[in-house]
């Protein structure tokens, strides 16, 4: 059984709810050293309350101690507002003032993705106006008792408290499930295919080297396909090393003409795309697209 959920325990959190009440109850007669000592006491008194609420609020955030200081701040607050004449239940006064403190810091200093300026807006709103109702009911108000509150609707209210819960997303290395071998977030999303992208490359270059002869496709076979230097293509088919790269030139430039010709374009479209000012600006991204799927 939960220690936390014994009775035990539960005449302990009743006896400490009451003792909080009658020193809140002594605070309005005290002043000066006297009155701080009393709300230091009472603070004190709490502190697990706010290991509690920092544990709800955010409970995979690594930095638990951060939380936990910070909700000590808004115990001190809700301590030194808190007016016994409105309302009975301090707990129900504190809580969401302790939650708000610890909302404001991870809205402030949490944030991964910046929801809209008006979502943060309302956001931060939220928690003065849950801390007034709780203290006016005596419970912790409902969706629909907030967005009266604050003129707003309950469809917006709803958007800006899970905006505040969504300060982290998840890790893509967080298993998907609780199982000892669950893989990874990360093992579950689609990547790129990029063989699929050199098959259509490969489609559209067998199109633009039929138009090629026997010796120029050897040519490009040695050069991209075997990774030949142009020397030793040179040695392969007779001739110098010059005219090999002359040769290679005329056939990429062709192959290129063919590659970005537009559908439905006719010759002299081909014969400007292979003019030499035309070639020079598209040359590197065009030569790179014919030895992909070559090489591959």
């Amino acid at each position: 059984m939960d220690a936390r959920r014994t009775p035990q325990h539960a005449a302990e959190r009743l006896g400490r709810r009451r003792w909080t009440d009658a020193r809140l109850r002594e605070l309005p007669d005290l002043s000066g050293g006297r009155r701080r000592a009393a709300e230091d006491a009472i603070v004190l008194g709490n502190l697990d309350v706010v290991a509690g609420i920092a544990r709800r609020v955010a409970p995979g955030y690594r930095e638990q101690e951060d939380l936990r200081q910070v909700g000590c701040i808004g115990l001190v607050l809700a301590v030194r507002r808190f007016d016994p004449h409105v309302g009975d239940s301090f707990l129900a006064f504190a809580v969401p003032t302790v939650a708000g403190e610890i909302k404001r810091y991870l809205r402030d200093t949490g944030w991964v993705i910046r929801p809209p300026r008006g979502v943060q807006e309302l956001s931060g709103r939220l928690d003065g106006a849950q801390s007034e109702l709780a203290q006016m009911l005596g419970r912790t108000p409902t969706t629909a008792e907030v967005a009266r509150h604050l003129h707003s609707s309950a469809l917006r209210v709803g958007e800006a408290a899970r905006a505040r819960e969504n300060l982290r997303p998840g890790s893509l290395d967080a298993p998907v499930n609780s199982s000892v071998d669950a893989e990874s977030v990360a093992d579950t999303l689609g990547v790129i295919d990029e063989a699929l992208e050199r098959a259509e490359l490969r489609i559209t270059l067998r199109a633009a080297m039929s138009d090629l002869t026997p010796r120029e496709r050897l040519i490009i076979d040695l050069r991209f396909v075997q990774q030949c230097t142009q020397t030793e293509i040179a040695a392969r088919i007779g001739v110098t090393q010059m005219q090999v790269s002359r040769l290679l030139a005329g056939i990429l430039g062709r192959l290129r003409a063919r590659l970005e010709q537009p559908q439905g374009t006719g010759a002299s479209a081909a014969r400007v795309a292979a003019s030499p000012a035309a070639a020079r600006t598209r040359r590197p991204a065009a030569d790179a697209r014919i030895a992909a799927p070559l090489a591959a």
